[in-house]
């Protein structure tokens, strides 16, 4: 046993700040080596352990586990919940091995585990112990701060509660106290932070919140949680989460802190007061002496609970007589809901004229602003210019937004997309450029189908065939004009600055006839052509689709899937081999297939040309068992020899790979799959078939003919259509393509000339990757709802032009009109058109061609308008990067081949969002929120009843429910727009995907407050009759703390400029927020208030120019980010002149070239100011004088530090809350000081003690405490 580390490796938890530090453990082992003695925190027996932790989960299954059946043994609830996230897990075991403390794990040779953090490592998988060393490092901190900081003060909160301890009331309260210290870390720690590390849950979150269960059931009550909402918030997540459901059902929290009677169980134990509990299941009878203990103990408890009831009742008669006594107040208005009642007609402007709130309230700020902003055309961009074809010399900015699809409603990928495009538009407009964000929406045709068939079918029992194409058409277009405007309506609350008027929908007249128009030039060119070819197959929707509109389902072996169409699951995830015999021959060779059904369609074997088992079937076939046919074993390079036998079954009409082995060896291709799933050429009895049944029947016909082989787990991916939820099928259907290959070369050339900038650079392996290697595109959809393809069969009546077929394009010709056609076609076969019969096709074109084409159909091409002339090419395309192939490449090849230019300079692409534990938005899972929910806040039975209005299953409205109660139980808070902006932009940062968690945006709402009370505050000392200067600028009176906060305030405009121009938006929010919220807030604001309070009127005066250049330039660097809440406190500021902008969203933005007034000199000195303020407070802190004005001693190591401690003394003072600041040289301090040093020049003395012999000040200051 090595218990050394209890003096060597005590965790580094100081309290030298106004907060706790992070907490840092030294020196401590946790690796699982061969030998390796294990030293973990709190772990009373280390155990040498002789295998590696590789091999633990062999061993956990043959290991047991021992703990205390006492309910509120929180050591053993915490091994518990370990072992639910084992796998497998360890068996539990009765009563106590001999000798051992409980809990324990007995692994399978004989070797005892004992600790419960020792178990629980053990215990769990390595995503809970750490996947990397910094995470594991940070776990294993907080293991240590759980045993050594958590457990001493819970346990001496609870145990006094529980029995457990005798203490007095002095004691219990101090335990309470340190109780509060240690939860008032974690909360801040946990303030933007939904898990204590990383993005998921933790063995640190397992055993913090264990080590929190005695608190929060029977000593935090609820005024006190409240207090602490960000830990209370983590510790219900955590509580809520099935593996500590399983061990701890529902843990219900503590509503009044009284003594509870002790628990029974079957072998009751008590908990020591460092947390253990000792089993008493095999305890000897009691003695007289502890009966008598216990009567003794029982009695003082009876009398301890007697006394508290006297003080309650005592406690409430004095306040109903001070009731009775004192006029009652008027009930006052939740803080938290305050709005704005004013009677305001949409378009006016809010009134601001009325008092401010007492605080900041999303639903007052945000009312009115919208409806003003437009109708006074801030949005548009002939705003402030007489005539668009001007040029600006500013520039222009043009940027499309991605069409959202019709059918649904944002989601806060989307909400991430439109904070990010409405920051930078906003940001160009304030810089004066010519600006337009043009929106739009997408007809989305499978999405919008789906939707309108599911309703129609759910109102009136039919489907679209019963109703005929054009009365369906009808349908849809009624279902988007009532509810297709919930998107508009969601932009409008984001605050996205749109020119609402340029809004365009991919079904409108320009649009479709730019389409018809892109298709019909490409088509004459050769670049769209027929052919018969694999596609992805949906057969519910009887229709091709793309490939972002397939999921791929990843399995790890056997499983049961639910397929539409099928009453009992399908079996997926398995591995069947099977045998073909060699033609003339008893030799065989064995195949291997996932889908086993589709053996019914092989047309040859192959093998690699290289493998010797197999060269002397060269120019041999094999017969198939179920038809006359004879197949031909083939060579080729793309067989792995490696993998199974080495020979695999070919069916080139159902599958992609055995598609090209198909055309390199002119096999033949059979289709044995219809429309609908049901088999078609093949032999009885499989023919007619659904295609999941045949499965069965095929692999049962094998085994009745001695061919089956066996059948094993293999992991393998599902293709399944995200909208009908159906296995897709790779079929040969004859479809239009567009040949990519000349536009895929120009695309990527573009990018590799630097003509079209990709960032961030990551991205641009995968760019050329996809344009260096394209295929062409398939375009065709068998669908009613979309742009129907303008292509005609023709069919000639003259018999000696011979008869086409659909697969053959020579039949096919193109027109704007059907008259158009027929004259195209008249000439192609050189006949009269009054001989030609033309058949339009009945699909519709991909809803990617058309958003291909929308940089430039929205303002209406292939017109010459003025639009497309200014406007055209845009600036910048942002979007996410999981459609940077999808719509991206696709916008730039159509552009540059239809319009001879690229659509835009510029392509940001911004990371997926993600919910909190880094799984992909998904309403199954019920992880997709609607960005107004966060804005305006949503309970539980909310979100729940969204579920239950959707098209999800009953099975997935159940899962989905289980997964909102988990993440968010207790709802969602308000948070308001400019909150959820400015989080989304501080987001960016994260790479690649972001794991939002919805609970932190709460933390941007209280900056907001902190905004407002700022302004609120300013707004009261710049007075009534403030009239600021005509334009910023040094008086030369300006104090230190005045240059500083100017100085800063220069520093924050030169980080939003850089971050801006280089898309970079956390540095953008960092830099706001630091300013607002560190320099200006707790810094400048504070140092004014006895400059106001004051009489010196230069000061004054001076100080007040300089705030309101603070709040001015503040506000404008917020606007892009906060547009509501910029907006409301700047139109409640005076204005520098009559002739300043309406508008703070059209006021200048601060540049770095007018706001040059960055000073290092400054800077140092204050910097130098701030080093002994913290020290101060840092000492404040430690010796509890947190109440009171302690005088304070600065021994300078020379002069000129003395000179400058006492110029800076007043700031000094008022910052650290200090009596009288005193700098010293060569003088003695006082005695009874405590001291830190601030920095080499400068050492702190604060006073704690009056001496004896100086009576001169009159403070008696308290002892620090031991």
């Amino acid at each position: 046993t090595d218990t050394s580390y209890r003096q060597s490796a005590r965790p580094v938890f100081g309290r030298r700040g106004p907060e706790r530090k992070s907490p840092v453990h030294v020196g401590i082992s946790y690796e699982f080596h061969q030998t390796t003695v294990c030293s973990i925190p709190g772990v009373e027996t280390a155990v040498i352990l002789p295998c590696a932790k590789s091999v633990a989960s062999r061993r956990i299954s043959m290991a047991t586990l021992y703990v205390s059946p006492h309910s509120d043994d929180f050591r053993s609830q915490l091994v518990l919940i370990a072992a639910q996230f084992s796998a497998p897990k360890p068996a539990l075991g009765k009563g106590v091995p001999s000798g051992q403390g409980l809990p324990c794990l007995v692994l399978s040779d004989g070797l005892v585990l004992s600790g419960a953090l020792a178990v629980a490592w053990y215990l769990c998988p390595e995503r809970l112990t750490g996947m990397e060393l910094k995470e594991a490092s940070l776990i294993r901190q907080w293991l240590s701060f759980a045993e050594n900081e958590v457990t001493p003060v819970a346990c001496g909160a609870a145990f006094p509660l529980l029995g457990v301890l005798n203490t007095n009331n002095q004691t219990a309260d101090r335990a309470r106290s340190e109780l509060r210290k240690v939860l008032g870390f974690l909360d801040a720690h946990l303030k933007l932070r939904t898990f204590l590390v990383g993005e998921r849950v933790t063995l640190a979150d397992v055993a913090v919140a264990s080590t929190l269960l005695l608190p929060f059931k029977y000593v935090l009550e609820p005024g006190l949680r409240k207090s602490l909402m960000n830990v209370t918030r983590w510790f219900e997540t955590c509580v809520n989460q099935p593996q500590f459901r399983q061990v701890l059902g529902k843990v219900a929290l503590c509503e009044k802190a009284v003594p509870v009677q002790p628990k029974p169980s079957s072998a009751p134990a008590a908990p020591t007061s460092s947390g253990h509990v000792q089993p008493s299941a095999a305890a000897p009878p009691k003695t007289e002496a502890q009966l008598k203990k216990e009567a003794k103990k029982k009695e003082k408890l009876e009398k301890f609970q007697q006394k508290k009831d006297m003080e309650q009742k005592k406690q409430q008669q004095q306040a109903q007589t001070e009731k009775k006594n004192k006029p009652e107040k008027k009930e006052k208005k939740d803080l938290g809901v305050i709005t704005y009642d004013i009677p305001t007609p949409p378009g006016e402007k809010k009134d601001v004229k009325c008092p401010m709130p007492d605080s900041y309230s999303p639903q007052y700020v945000e009312a009115a602003w919208y409806p003003w902003w437009e109708k006074q055309s801030f949005f548009k961009p002939e705003y402030g210019r007489k005539d668009l074809s001007q040029p600006n010399p500013k520039g222009v900015f043009m940027m499309c937004i991605p069409p959202p699809n019709v059918t649904g409603s944002l989601h806060l990928g989307h909400a991430l997309t439109n904070s990010i495009q409405d920051s930078l538009t906003r940001w160009h407009r304030m810089r004066g450029e010519t600006t337009l964000w043009n929106p739009g929406c997408d007809h989305a045709g499978i999405a919008t189908q789906v939707v309108v068939e599911k309703k129609l079918w759910k109102e009136q029992g039919k489907n679209r065939h019963d109703l005929g194409r054009d009365a369906f058409i009808a349908e849809v277009w009624k279902w988007k004009n009532e509810k297709g405007d919930r998107i508009y309506h969601q932009l409008r609350k984001l605050g996205s600055s749109l020119d609402w008027e340029r809004a365009c929908f991919t079904m409108d007249p320009k649009l479709s006839y730019a389409v018809q128009e892109a298709f019909v030039r490409m088509h004459e060119e050769g670049v769209i052509y027929r052919s018969k070819r694999l596609v992805n197959w949906s057969c519910t929707l009887n229709s091709a689709i793309s490939d972002i509109e397939v999921d791929k389902k990843e399995l790890t072996g056997r499983t049961l899937l639910p397929v539409p169409g099928y009453k009992e699951k399908v079996e997926f995830g398995v591995l069947v081999s099977f045998a073909y015999k060699i033609e003339g021959s008893d030799e065989e060779v064995v195949v291997a297939t996932t889908r086993i059904e589709t053996m019914l369609g092989d047309t040859a074997v192959a093998v690699h040309p290289e493998d010797p088992r197999y060269q002397h079937l060269k120019g041999k076939t094999v017969h198939h068992p179920f038809c006359d046919r004879k197949m031909p074993i083939v060579f080729d390079d793309f067989v792995d020899m490696s993998f199974g036998t080495g020979a695999v079954k070919i069916t080139p009409a159902h599958d992609h790979n055995d598609y090209e082995v198909g055309l390199r060896h002119d096999l033949g291709f059979i289709n044995i799959l219809d429309d609908n799933g049901l088999l078609i050429n093949v032999p009885p009895p499989f023919l007619g078939m659904k295609r999941f049944d045949a499965r069965k029947s095929v692999l049962q016909a094998l085994k009745d003919r001695g061919l089956f082989k066996e059948t094993k787990d293999n992991p393998m991916v599902v293709p399944v259509c995200s909208r009908s939820k159906d296995v897709v099928e790779p079929l040969m259907k004859p479809q239009w393509y567009v040949d990519c290959s000349e536009m895929g070369r120009q695309a990527a050339q573009a990018v590799r000339s630097g003509e079209l900038k990709i960032i961030p650079e990551t991205h641009l392996k995968t760019w050329f990757n996809w344009m260096d290697n394209i295929r062409d595109w398939c375009i065709s959809r068998q669908l009613w709802w979309g742009h129907r393809i303008p292509a005609y069969f023709v069919t000639v009546n003259d018999p000696s032009v011979p008869a086409g077929e659909d697969t053959d394009g020579k039949y096919w010709v193109s027109g704007r009109t059907e008259e158009e056609a027929r004259e195209k076609a008249a000439s192609l076969f050189g006949v009269s058109a009054d001989k030609i019969s033309l058949r339009q096709d009945e699909d519709v074109l991909d809803t990617w061609f058309s958003s291909g084409i929308f940089p430039f159909s929205i303002f209406g091409w292939p017109n010459e308008t003025q639009d497309l002339q200014v406007f055209y090419p845009g600036t910048l395309l942002e979007t996410g990067h999981d459609i940077l192939f999808f719509w991206v490449a696709r916008m730039v090849m159509m552009g540059l081949k239809l319009t001879g230019k690229l659509p835009f300079k510029e392509v940001y692409l911004h990371a997926v969002v993600r919910d909190a534990h880094g799984r992909k938005m998904s309403k199954s899972l019920g992880n997709v929120i609607d960005p107004l929910d966060v804005v305006t806040g949503i309970t539980l039975e909310g979100l729940h009843a969204q579920l239950v209005e959707s098209n999800l299953d009953p099975l997935e409205v159940e899962r989905a429910k289980q997964g909102q109660k988990s993440d968010y139980p207790s709802g969602i808070p308000e948070c308001g727009t400019d909150a959820l902006r400015f989080a989304l932009c501080a987001y960016t940062s994260q790479g690649r995907d972001i794991n939002l968690d919805v609970n932190r945006i709460l933390g941007y709402r209280y900056f907001c407050n902190k905004l407002w009370n700022a302004t609120k505050f300013a707004i009261r000392g710049l007075g009534d009759d403030f009239k600021p200067k005509e334009r910023a600028q040094l008086s030369g009176q300006e104090s230190l703390v005045d240059r500083w906060i100017l100085s800063r305030l220069c520093h924050a405009v030169e980080l939003c400029d850089s971050g801006f121009k280089s898309y970079d938006f956390p540095a953008v929010t960092t830099a706001i927020y630091n300013f607002w919220l560190y320099e200006l807030c707790d810094v400048y604001l504070e140092c004014l208030k006895p400059v106001f309070a004051g009489s010196d009127t230069v000061a004054m005066a001076v100080s007040r120019e300089t705030l309101y250049t603070c709040l001015d330039v503040g506000l404008r660097l917020l606007s892009p980010i906060m547009p509501f809440v910029s907006e409301e406190l700047f139109q409640r500021l005076p204005r520098r002149s009559a002739q300043a902008p309406l508008s703070i969203c059209v006021t200048p933005y601060p540049e770095a070239t007018e706001f040059c007034w960055r000073s290092e000199e400054a800077d140092g000195q204050m910097e130098f100011v701030m080093t002994i303020v913290r020290t101060i407070r840092s000492l404040r802190a430690d010796y509890n004088l947190t109440k009171t004005k302690a005088d304070c001693y600065l021994q300078c190591l020379d002069q000129n530090t003395a000179t400058m401690v006492q110029l800076y003394c007043p700031q000094i003072q008022t910052l650290s809350s200090s009596g009288a600041v005193v700098a010293l040289t060569t003088q003695p301090v006082p005695e009874g000081c405590a001291v830190a040093i601030a920095s080499d020049k400068c050492t702190v003395n604060l006073v704690l003690k009056v001496p004896p012999a100086s009576p001169s000040s009159p403070r008696a200051y308290q002892t620090p405490e031991a």
